[in-house]
């Protein structure tokens, strides 16, 4: 059988362990930023009364194709998920009880040979999570200059022979543009000629396109301050992330959210000025048991934070 031609099936991460972080309220409005394959949503709604709600975002029209939840308390809605705030606005929803956000590439965008994120298969070089919008990676690396194509392919891939990957592939762009995933693997694996055991040589600069032309991190970095000014007192928001750079952003944002300005008593500022703690974290950073990663072994970078709105927040 091909493999291009079997049909993927994905694994939610955390699945349980993320549900029951929401901490969810039979009658709680609730948000799935990241629907991909709908996991997390139908074990929300296992948890909600009749009277609850729960809203997904995707912008993969793929993942709006394959749902197959029919329920009065769900909505889906085709968007980023930094659009978070303006998806509830439209919804008339003021606040609500919890947020989960899962940054992982759905199994789907991996084993699809068409859409173009696997080097695994010969396929055009698309990428992109909305495919009906926005520029593919083979138009990006047509006519991107060699210094922008190595920043990206070092900021976002950490690859240390990013420099000698845009060199090639501006030379080769001389022969024509590179215009599928088998063609730009096999010119990375020419350049890159040391890798980690059981790593293709493409691993990181395929990544560092994913998430340059999806801009991955900047989406991250939108949507948690909205998801902050979005969730009611006592509200949990809950996130997924699957390698250093997204945990990194997260942590960082969750750590500073959770810190009020200290200053000296007699400091000459209104007390409307001050800086509260808008988020509290809840427990340590969780991953996935030795049993869910032999399970599925695309979990086992998977880490889950989680925070809760506090009650003195003045967004």
């Amino acid at each position: 059988m091909n493999e291009s031609n079997i049909v993927p099936t994905h694994i939610t991460v955390l699945l349980h362990e993320a549900v029951e972080q929401l901490a969810i309220k039979p009658d709680g409005v609730y948000v799935d930023c990241t629907f991909g394959r709908g996991g997390h949503s139908r074990e929300i709604l296992k948890n909600l009364g009749p009277s609850g709600a729960l809203i997904a975002i995707d912008r993969d029209v793929a993942a709006h194709d394959a749902n197959t939840i029919k329920d009065e308390r769900f909505t889906l809605v085709h968007a980023a998920m930094s659009d978070v705030a303006l998806v509830l606005k439209q919804q008339q929803i003021e606040k609500v009880d919890g947020i989960l956000a899962d940054f992982g590439v759905s199994s789907p965008q991996l084993d699809i040979a068409e859409r173009g994120f696997s080097f695994r298969f010969d396929a055009p070089l698309d990428m992109r999570m909305d495919q009906s919008s926005g520029e593919t990676v083979a138009d990006w690396l047509d006519r991107a200059d060699e210094r922008d194509i190595g920043e990206v392919i070092w900021r976002y891939g950490e690859e240390r022979f990013a420099k000698s990957i845009a060199g090639k592939i501006v030379a080769a762009r001389g022969g024509g543009r590179i215009r599928t995933t088998r063609e730009l693997a096999a010119l990375v694996a020419e350049t890159v000629r040391t890798r980690e055991p059981g790593q293709h040589p493409a691993t990181r600069t395929f990544q560092a396109l994913r998430i340059f032309i999806n801009q991955e991190l900047e989406e991250i970095e939108k949507v948690l301050p909205q998801a902050v000014k979005c969730l009611r007192t006592k509200g949990r928001l809950v996130v997924i992330s699957f390698h250093s750079l997204e945990d990194r952003i997260v942590k960082r944002f969750m750590q500073t959210a959770s810190k009020a300005d200290r200053l000296p008593s007699n400091f000459p500022i209104r007390a409307n000025e001050i800086n509260e703690a808008t988020l509290s974290v809840i427990g340590r950073p969780i991953k996935p048991s030795n049993a869910e990663v032999s399970a599925n072994p695309r979990s086992r970078s998977a880490i889950m934070r989680v925070a809760e709105r506090t009650a003195l927040a003045t967004l």
